[in-house]
């Protein structure tokens, strides 16, 4: 895919960290070859998170991530800080960018390497030789790195870094497959896609079109139809599809028309695969069974858009989880960024499709709630429990 053409969600995230006005914002700049973030000597002049989409050569679509100063003060100082703790959890691959020996950056280093993120220190702004060694053996002592020189006055050593970025990176980032062994090379592959009011008019929501992307890339043979009209379809075809995906919703309409030859998943199914852990997410809806109405569910989705009435995470999941365990079930919703650090109160976290977060960021939610002891799911795989089919549906393992 292009650099226009991907989805932020599915880069390599690359976070600059470090304290204030250590040169962060200059970095992504030269980084990145454009005036992406402002540059000021007054500390404190990054606010939220900048995201900067690139391709960087060798490995393609990324993102760099430019952060407030670790180091910042004062009541607003603590939100940005907060900000680049949120950026943390989403970074694939970590810079941090020294001018000093070292100091708080040995606790977010360590906090990186808990996280099994890849870290890269960088020393910048140190003129004299005997001082920019003095740090670099500290880097090294403390954190048992080799840091990187980069003048950012002239450039130097920032392609050093774009290299040592692209060796960093997880080996297996591309590896993960959408529809995996699921469909190949001339497969029918039928694709039901309701198009509610949730979705924008003109245009396919972001897993459809993830999906036939990856089928198209694969050669598969892509038919699509709404939900109403898939019978039809199924008439008009020559053979049965051998995969057959559908907008969750749609599960036990579609099972009920489905070819007992074909394959049924959902694009919810596959991205519990693309994003999280599938295994983990399947175990999570065994919790059901244990639910009872004094039990607290929490429904987390990424997108902030505004309920509707059609809406699956605030209307559709909570009528059907009532009608499995009773109209006292409590249940709690979050959108976007917002996830609790406490989930201590919760039986079950139903997770989205999760479309808009990279895989880092689910795997963090994922193992947050593990820590806990908490089950954790996925909406399609909620839905197909629900509607007692989890054990027809195919998913990637």
């Amino acid at each position: 895919m292009g650099m226009d053409s991907t989805p932020r969600s599915n880069r390599l995230h690359i976070g600059i960290f470090g304290r204030r006005n250590v040169g962060k914002s200059t970095l992504v700049n030269a980084l990145t070859g454009q005036e992406t973030s402002l540059v000021s000597d007054v500390a404190g002049t990054t606010t939220d998170p900048v995201y900067k989409a690139v391709e960087l050569r060798g490995f393609g679509p990324a993102v760099f991530i430019d952060t407030a100063g670790f180091d910042d003060e004062g009541v607003l100082g603590s939100m940005r800080v907060g900000k680049t703790k949120e950026a943390m959890t989403k970074t694939d691959v970590a810079v941090i960018l020294f001018d000093s020996l070292p100091g708080e950056e040995i606790e977010w280093a360590a906090r990186f390497t808990e996280r099994k993120t890849p870290v890269i220190a960088a020393v910048n702004k140190i003129c004299r030789p005997e001082e920019r060694e003095a740090v670099k053996k500290a880097i090294r002592d403390s954190l048992g790195l080799e840091a990187l020189e980069l003048d950012l006055r002239t450039g130097a050593g920032v392609e050093a870094l774009k290299r040592k970025i692209v060796e960093s990176a997880p080996e297996n980032f591309w590896d993960v497959s959408l529809t995996g062994g699921l469909a190949g090379e001339g497969d029918l592959v039928l694709l039901v896609m309701p198009q509610d009011i949730q979705a924008p008019k003109g245009r396919l929501i972001l897993p459809q079109v993830q999906t036939i992307r990856e089928l198209l890339d694969k050669k598969s043979l892509v038919m699509s139809c709404t939900a109403d009209k898939m019978e039809m379809t199924l008439k008009a075809l020559v053979r049965p599809p051998r995969l057959i995906i559908t907008d969750s919703q749609a599960f036990a309409e579609v099972y009920r028309l489905k070819p007992e030859e074909s394959m049924l998943t959902s694009f919810s199914v596959l991205f519990a695969g693309y994003k999280g852990d599938i295994r983990e997410f399947l175990r999570g809806a065994e919790a059901i069974e244990g639910l009872t109405e004094s039990s607290r569910v929490l429904i987390a989705e990424a997108c902030a858009h505004s309920p509707t009435e059609e809406d699956i995470g605030r209307i559709k999941i909570p009528k059907l989880l009532r009608r499995h365990v009773g109209r006292g079930l409590c249940i709690d919703f979050v959108r976007g960024v917002d996830f609790p650090k406490d989930l201590s109160r919760y039986n079950l976290v139903i997770h989205c499709a999760a479309c808009m977060f990279n895989r880092k960021y689910v795997m963090e939610r994922m193992e947050a709630a593990r820590r806990q002891g908490v089950a954790i799911s996925n909406y399609g795989i909620v839905i197909a429990y629900l509607n007692g089919i989890l054990d027809k549906i195919s998913f990637v393992p």
